[in-house]
């Protein structure tokens, strides 16, 4: 089981696509899967009901999904800090995909379906955040200015390694 976490905008499901095509897994992205359950759309949820039922849900939906078969996960960028959420994602291979404030907003800015970036203290959430997805994760990688396909690679790579060494894998950046 591979899950990735990471703010919006950090390419959790272009990359877990990728990764999940290259093992042979499927792949389930939490908020097309929360969407598809509640049938309504994320954005509707937190208008008619309020974040902390989605939130809720949000837990209810991702804790099936890691007790499940293996795939490869995206969490959406605020199910990680939901505690029995990280109690649960110590039984999978956590990836952060680290991507950097103003290149998450020009990936996502203009989606009118994240309910997150009409907040007012947007920068202060994602700098809240950082270190909840450093901490869930076994291995970090730089995601800015960098080809998907390059990182799903970098992260096989990584994995692999890190079954073969039996430790906790050090954070994966780009070479400079």
């Amino acid at each position: 089981m591979i899950v990735l976490v990471g703010f919006m905008g950090a390419g959790k499901t272009t990359i877990g696509n990728l990764l999940a095509a290259r093992l042979g897994l499927p792949f389930a992205d939490s908020d097309e899967v929360i969407e598809r359950r509640a049938g309504r759309p994320i954005k509707q949820i937190f208008a008619e009901d309020g974040e902390p039922a989605f939130r809720a849900l949000e837990h209810q939906v991702i804790a099936e999904l890691l007790d499940g078969p293996a795939l490869v996960l995206a969490l959406g960028g605020g199910a990680a800090q939901h505690p029995q959420t990280q109690a649960k994602l110590t039984s999978a291979q956590v990836v952060y995909l680290e991507v950097g404030y103003e290149q998450a907003l020009r990936r996502v800015g203009g989606d009118t379906g994240r309910p997150m970036l009409a907040r007012s203290d947007l920068p202060e959430l994602y700098q809240r955040r950082l270190p909840v997805y450093a901490g869930v994760a076994m291995l970090t990688v730089a995601t800015d200015d960098r080809p998907p396909e390059i990182i799903s690679q970098d992260i096989l790579a990584r994995l692999a390694a890190e079954q073969v060494s039996g430790g906790r894998a050090p954070s994966l950046r780009p070479a400079p």
